[in-house]
């Protein structure tokens, strides 16, 4: 059982495209609540390598300064591994009006197209060429120009790439069917501290009036709507009683539904929630949908805990074509699911047993964790790297809980992917 609490990071699909909007901005951002994970240093690492000067003020807070950062190629061995590499599109674009990086990385659970990025992208006035899994854009006179663009389907990362491109673009850009996650208001809510002119952002219909240049300022990222989660879950699996602070209550709410139908009290208050695990968990029926419904990276966690609940649920997967790579490694630990192309048929109260098994991605590698923390006898999670990715110092937060886990390496010097979490 997990009890205490946990104070929540700065949310990471936010910092993700708000460290690459600093290329456009003509001055210091000062941004804070910067979580401490390898995307975060990836892309920080990359602007360093264009020209940025990057400060740190302390562990969470960083100062950058691109107003004398040229324009040249992103270094191509650190933007292949990480999916936020596309954001640097649509923030050198309009810096530069030209852009270069690779195909997006990050977690393997489906292709990751960029149609709708590169349908924005080109109706902004840019010729944009992918080969050899580059992507080449370029703004023929030097400046993207306004226009209506309509989203063929609901996409975060396009939604946010385009306001991004258009924030520096010559009159008025509406994107229609947008996406309305809350990292995509957090972009919006940064750049209009910077200069920008950005409205609607969190609806379906975003106006951006573009501005000649951004200025300094300062920031605070929103709390990790999908670490707050994570803990929600956890302290619901393994029957605990956990406060998790520093959270913004409505962001969790289809979160807090769910596990409420399962039988676990959420308790809400004004910046935390407390979660108390429930003796015996019943079934749920989950399909993950755009904000607001249930978000798909708490599809794996959820799918973790239900393996222990009475009766019979199903998971319907709406986002990616593959997500369910982690229900092989469920399996290992004595899980009865079944997997018919993107629906889940979980069969619960299983006993789960400690196993070797693979964090496949960034939230597979959590649910790893969390049916870990519930199984008897010695989990080993591999490829921890992938969980490093977007939770800060998980590890440390769980011990704090009262986890029995922790990150061995065969050799000191040991490369992340060798690292093993063993939870006991």
């Amino acid at each position: 059982m997990l009890h205490g609490e946990v104070e929540i990071s700065g949310a990471k699909n936010a910092a993700v495209a708000i460290i690459p909007a600093a290329l456009m901005v003509n001055g210091v951002c000062r941004i804070e609540n910067i979580p401490q994970i390898s995307d975060t240093d990836m892309l920080l690492t990359i602007l360093t390598h264009l020209g940025a000067r990057v400060d740190y003020v302390n562990p969470t807070t960083i100062d950058i300064d691109c107003t004398d950062v040229r324009f040249q190629d992103a270094p191509f061995d650190l933007t292949r591994k990480i999916r936020a590499s596309y954001y640097l599109i649509g923030a050198m674009l309009g810096r530069f009006g030209s852009a270069k990086t690779t195909m997006p990385g990050g977690c393997n659970f489906g292709v990751r197209p960029i149609e709708q990025h590169i349908k924005g992208m080109t109706a902004l006035g840019a010729q944009v060429d992918v080969k050899n899994g580059f992507v080449y854009a370029d703004a023929p006179d030097g400046r993207l120009h306004g226009a209506r663009i309509y989203l063929d389907k609901v996409s975060v990362g396009a939604t946010m790439n385009i306001i991004l491109a258009a924030t520096l673009a010559t009159g008025r850009t509406i994107i229609e069917n947008a996406a309305r996650e809350p990292h995509i208001v957090d972009l919006a809510n940064f750049l209009n501290s910077m200069g920008a002119d950005i409205r609607g952002a969190g609806t379906d219909t975003v106006k951006i009036n573009g501005v000649e240049r951004l200025h300094g300022g300062s920031y605070t990222i929103i709390p990790d709507q999908i670490e707050a989660g994570t803990y929600m879950v956890a302290a619901a699996a393994t029957g605990g009683e956990v406060l998790i602070k520093n959270v913004i209550p409505k962001h969790l709410e289809c979160i807090s539904a769910k596990l409420r139908e399962t039988g676990t009290i959420v308790q809400e208050y004004e910046d935390s929630v407390l979660v108390k695990g429930a003796s015996t968990l019943r079934r749920a029926n989950i399909k993950t949908l755009p904000y607001p419904g249930f978000p798909t990276d708490m599809q794996p966690q959820m799918g973790a805990l239900l393996c222990m609940a009475t009766g019979t649920s199903i998971i319907t997967e709406g986002i990616y074509d593959n997500r369910f790579k982690y229900v092989n490694e469920l399996r290992k630990m004595g899980a009865e699911i079944q997997v018919d192309g993107r629906v889940a048929v979980v069969e619960g109260g299983a006993k789960l047993t400690g196993a070797v098994v693979q964090a496949c991605d960034l939230r597979a590698g959590a649910a790893m964790v969390i049916a870990g923390l519930c199984a008897s006898g010695v989990t080993e999670v591999e490829d921890v790297h992938f969980i490093e990715r977007g939770y800060e110092n998980f590890v440390g937060k769980l011990n704090a809980l009262g986890a029995d886990i922790r990150v061995a390496r065969d050799e000191p010097e040991a490369e992340a992917e060798q690292r093993i979490v063993y939870i006991s």
